[in-house]
């Protein structure tokens, strides 16, 4: 088991240090892809990317393409260059990275398997962002017929490379905000065991936030409904699959 972490980045000039560094203190190589930065963030990664190159990888997108797809390009050369898993931590700060051993240490336990952060916010944490996250918790229970997906919004998880690279040759996944949920989802309905991992959550250290508030509800919207159809053409395998994990048969 060879793990990687791979952080997108776009603006975060003033913290992306401190989260770099907070990675790279568990010794584990840092991919950042820079996803159409302005300048002075481009040369804060430049400068981390120069200062530690056996510790960091910069790729970087010439222009802003969002946050699903700077983490598909960072696993696709995680994968490339021989990583088996790769854990997806945000720039901003909001994710605690004194967590990151609990995450490899149960993926070494269950390699097969999404290990899935599960919010514990504090006090900072915006009270409408926080009960808005019940709507998409709910239909992602919908969707999978299962409550095995605590929380798809959580930035913060390790995933196998293998079926994600399997399931992004046959699926274009959201590019956007929408892609934590859905790749989650479509793991889920693969076949893959998703393990909810309770991690500390604040908002955030710099204070900036990309989430578009028409843009992204809009294509969460359509990817909740996308998920519906594709849910209904895949309930009875899915009621199969739920029923026999919760009700394995007993050997005579």
């Amino acid at each position: 088991m060879r793990t990687c972490v791979v952080i997108p980045v776009y603006n975060h000039a003033q913290v992306i240090g401190t989260v770099t560094a907070a990675v790279m203190a568990h010794g584990l190589h840092c991919i950042l892809v820079d996803d159409g930065s302005t300048a002075d963030c481009a040369r804060v990664l430049d400068q981390l990317a120069a200062a530690t190159p056996q510790l960091v990888t910069l790729l970087r997108h010439p222009q802003n393409r969002g946050k699903g797809a700077a983490v598909i390009s960072g696993m696709q050369h995680a994968a490339a260059t021989g990583y088996s898993h790769a854990l997806q931590i945000d720039a901003d700060g909001q994710h605690d990275c004194a967590d990151i051993p609990r995450f490899v240490q149960l993926a070494q336990q269950h390699p097969l398997a999404v290990i899935a952060g599960c919010p514990i916010y504090d006090d900072s944490v915006p009270a409408l962002r926080f009960y808005a996250r019940y709507l998409t918790h709910i239909w992602v229970w919908i969707n999978t017929l299962s409550l095995e997906i605590k929380d798809s919004m959580c930035g913060f998880r390790l995933y196998p490379l293998t079926p994600v690279m399997r399931l992004i040759s046959t699926r274009k996944i959201g590019a956007h905000m929408d892609f934590d949920t859905e790749i989650l989802v479509r793991l889920y309905w693969a076949g893959s065991r998703v393990i909810n991992l309770p991690t500390r959550v604040g908002y955030p250290l710099d204070g900036v936030s990309h989430f578009r508030a028409v843009q992204d509800n809009l294509l969460i919207t359509r990817m909740h409904a996308v998920l519906f159809a594709g849910m209904l053409l895949r309930s009875p395998r899915l009621l199969a699959r739920n029923l026999r994990r919760h009700w394995p048969r007993r050997q005579p």
